[in-house]
Parts: C-alpha cells; structure tokens; sequence
C-alpha cells in the first residue's frame, strides 16, 4: 500500500447491507455475509490493482494511453451507446440505459486495445463467458485494433492457465480486505492522508477514446434478417458461420430467428402454463460454445419468462425486470412480421442444422 497513500478510500464502496446483517449478529461464515463480503472485497482488489497499474503505465508509456477511472477521474453523466467513464466512476457501455459491458481498466495505442479483469474468483469457468463477450464488444467498438487481455488473479485460481491466447495472466498473492472494511465501517476520516492523483501524457480521460458508431438493437435486427435471408431454409447457415455472426452471438449471447404462435408451442410444449400469443424463438450461445434454442414469452414490458429447454425438458426461468433480455425482446416483437413465423417442422429442421455444428 505504500505507494498508493490513502486512495483506496477515496473510492465508492457499497457497505451499508454489509453493516447491516453484520450488526444483526447474522454468523460471518454464513453464506449471506459470505457473499456480501466477497463481493466488497472484490471491488477493494480491482480498486488496490487499478491504483498499481497507473503507476505501471506511468512507468511504461510505450504500452500507450491508460484511461483514467473512480476519483481520478472527472465526473459526468452516464452516456448512451458511448464508451465512458460513468457517474460512479466505471468504465462502460450502455445502450439505452441498460449496461452492455464494463471494464476494471483499459490501455490502448494505434494498434491494441487491451482491457484489464482483476478478480478473486477462485476458478476462471464462468470468467471465460465473460471475457468472450467484452471481447467481442470492444471488436466491435474498435474494428481495425487487436482486442487482447490482461488478467490478474490470486495464485491458485483453478483454469489460470487455460485462457484464450489473446490474454496475458498476472497472478497475485492473496489479497484481504479487512483493514479497508473495520476503517470504513468506523466512518472515521481522522488521520487519512490526502488523495494522491497520478499524471502523466498517457494517462488520459475517456474522451481521447474513438469508437466505431455501434448500435445495439439496430444490430439484432440486422442478424434476424441475415439469419432468415435464405427464402428456402429456416437458418442462414453460411452466415451463422461467419466471424461476424460468431462476434455478435458472443456480444449478444443469443440472436433471434423469430415466432412461433401459441398453438404450435403448446403442441411441442404441453406442460407450459399461460403461453403468449407469440413465442419468441432465440439461438443462445452457451460457455461451451454450443448452440441452443431457446423461447421467450413477455407479458408486460417488464415480465418475461425464457423456456430453457436442456435433455428434452423444459424449464422456465424468469428475466431481470430490468435486464437487457426485456428489452431486447420487446423490440425484436415489434420487428417480426409474418415472414419471421416458424412451424414446428422448421424448429425440428433448426435444431438438426444446429446439432450439425456441435
């Protein structure tokens, strides 16, 4: 710590449901306070990391610019189809409020581009989803730049070493954030030292970063009408093998076909209560890189199930009120035309030609 003062401080920390069950007498190995601190500690990990890594890209600018973040940062209101540094002090991309991607830090030059995960995750299984779709984000930002990652985790983390080839593994000691939480906790100011802020001609605010014009909903309609632009086959598969198709099923995780009616669904699916008048049909990436169907069915603008359908049994899930699968599915409704309706034959002949890619 010494050679970052007192900023991890200066920092914004949400700790006040920590507090709470915390001063409930709520056990700390307990899964409730377990996860609540984690998640906290988490956040002093990437914020005692970013404050090293500004020192790093001080001490080395051939690697290029270095955006500025948290209170080294000046603050501005969260922008649209933007990559920003928001009000909280984030680095992310939003589509219509909603948030597509965010990044613990970020290096770039006329060539690279390279976004920086700092996490205590004790296995890089469900990190790997993660990094695929940032990645495939920031070749959408930055077409004509080589999109590569550095990765630092804690020693021992279970997959460090079998990370895509575009990331380079920095691994730590292990990491506490007690001393950080008991200060906090305190809410006592007395004896910190002041904020120490970092410059230099490479550390830079979000404004010096140029981004392809990219819009998110704008793109999924332009996949349905790719993926259905065969008159004769239910899938495009020639384009759903390309490495533009492949970018965007990693931004988006999923891209839609279409509709099948009520009364086609119900036959497939019999045991599924209150079906909608249309079921949207979606293909949804998996971390395995398979290719699934998958359905969606929304009854306001803010209630949407998705029927999984694993081994021939359907399960339903219900979405994030506030996530982007809502609205991804109220504009792909409003796209559809009865060109996008799909029979029960067609989704038997799509999961085949899926299968064939397994």
């Amino acid at each position: 710590m010494r050679d970052i003062s007192d900023n991890l401080f200066y920092y914004k920390y949400s700790i006040k449901h920590l507090i709470k069950i915390e001063n409930k007498g709520v056990d700390k190995e307990s899964p409730e306070f377990l996860s609540a601190y984690r998640s906290f500690e988490g956040a002093v990990y990437e914020n005692f990391l970013y404050e090293k890594l500004l020192i790093y890209a001080k001490q080395n600018p051939q690697l290029g610019n270095f955006i500025l973040k948290g209170p080294h940062a000046q603050k501005k209101k969260s922008l649209s189809n933007s990559l920003h540094v928001d009000k909280n002090g984030q680095i992310i991309y939003k589509t219509r409020a909603i948030e597509i991607g965010e990044f613990d830090a970020l290096f770039f030059n006329d060539k690279e581009v390279t976004f920086v995960e700092m996490t205590l995750i004790k296995s890089v299984k469900n990190l790997k989803r993660r990094l695929r779709k940032k990645k495939a984000l920031l070749e959408t930002l930055f077409p004509n730049h080589e999109i590569k990652a550095l990765i630092i985790l804690i020693k021992g983390t279970v997959g460090s070493k079998k990370l895509p080839d575009y990331c380079t593994v920095w691994l730590t000691k292990p990491f506490s954030a007690e001393n950080i939480y008991n200060t906090l906790k305190s809410n006592s100011k007395k004896g910190r030292k002041p904020f120490v802020k970092q410059s230099a001609p490479n550390l830079v605010s979000d404004d010096k970063l140029e981004i392809f014009p990219f819009r998110y909903y704008n793109s999924l309609t332009w996949m349905l009408h790719k993926l259905r632009s065969k008159p004769d086959n239910i899938l495009n598969m020639k384009f759903l093998k390309t490495t533009i198709c492949t970018r965007y099923m990693d931004l988006f995780t999923k891209v839609y076909l279409g509709y099948m009616d009520k009364k086609d669904f119900e036959s497939i699916y019999p045991n599924i209560p209150d079906v909608t008048e249309k079921v949207i049909v979606s293909i949804e990436k998996e971390h395995t890189d398979r290719l699934l169907l998958t359905y969606f069915m929304q009854y306001s603008r803010k209630k949407l199930l998705n029927v999984v359908i694993k081994n021939q049994k359907a399960t339903i899930v219900k979405k994030d009120s506030y996530g982007i699968s809502v609205t991804e599915v109220f504009h792909i409704l409003r796209m559809v035309t009865k060109e996008h309706k799909i029979t029960i034959d067609e989704i038997k002949t799509t999961e085949k030609l899926l299968r064939s890619m397994d």
